[in-house]
């Protein structure tokens, strides 16, 4: 496959993030963007109620008694992690249900790349969801090892870089996704040609993953990271977008 390897220059991909938000609200793509906007804003809400009310009680119950005496050092720690798994998880709660209305964000801002004007064609809703659920049982799995770290003494304290560094990977694997699909790329061939500019990918999945963890900014970040992937894409692989 023809892969542009420029992609895989961080100041790159998070030069289409940024390119992202500012084209959320231009007018050909606004329509496309407020039903994903509402969802994110009822889900990451409760989100954070939940984690407002009980992820402190969770962290005191893990930290174990050899420990206090670091308790101000793994307090934070404790807290990104658990978090994180938090966040996450709502996170592709929110992109399965949004799932069709991305696909179609991605094939516009395509549309509005390449100058197109003929119809754009969109894969089925069905198999939008199919894939979106895929994504999420990968995620699911690879995920485990890390949550079995979050919970050993001693060793958990590498936890929360083992997650950034694995929700920077979610994050590019997940958002560059809707371009790659209506392109007609499988999960397999998604996943191989972000292993050839993982640099570049990780760094647009780390600014997303970042925002993602801003309230309010949240709300936002989803479809903006779709209609950033998309451009991404458009560099990354411009002879196939």
């Amino acid at each position: 496959m023809l892969v542009d390897k420029k992609a895989n220059n961080p100041a790159v991909a998070i030069g289409c993030f940024f390119k992202g938000i500012k084209l959320l609200s231009s007018a050909p793509l606004r329509r496309f963007v407020i039903i994903p906007i509402f969802i994110n804003l009822v889900l990451y809400s409760i989100a954070f109620v939940l984690g407002y009310y009980y992820v402190a009680d969770l962290i005191n119950h893990f930290i174990p008694v050899w420990l206090q005496w670091l308790r101000w050092l793994l307090w934070p720690l404790f807290f990104i992690s658990f978090f994180s798994i938090l966040f996450f998880t709502f996170m592709v709660l929110a992109n399965i249900i949004a799932a069709p209305f991305y696909g179609r964000l991605s094939a516009k801002t395509s549309a509005m790349v390449t100058g197109q004007t003929t119809p754009i064609i969109e894969p089925p809703v069905a198999k939008i969801i199919w894939a979106e659920l895929k994504r999420g049982l990968y995620f699911g799995i690879n995920a485990i090892p890390l949550l079995i770290i979050s919970f050993i003494p001693g060793l958990n304290v590498i936890a929360p870089v083992l997650w950034l560094l694995f929700g920077a990977w979610s994050m590019a694997l997940e958002y560059t996704a809707y371009p790659m699909e209506n392109a007609g790329l499988l999960f397999s061939e998604q996943k191989k040609i972000l292993k050839s500019v993982r640099l570049g990918a990780s760094s647009f999945g780390a600014i997303a993953a970042l925002a993602l963890s801003i309230p309010v900014l949240n709300f936002i970040v989803a479809p903006a990271a779709v209609v950033g992937a998309t451009l991404y894409f458009s560099q990354l692989m411009p002879y196939r977008h």
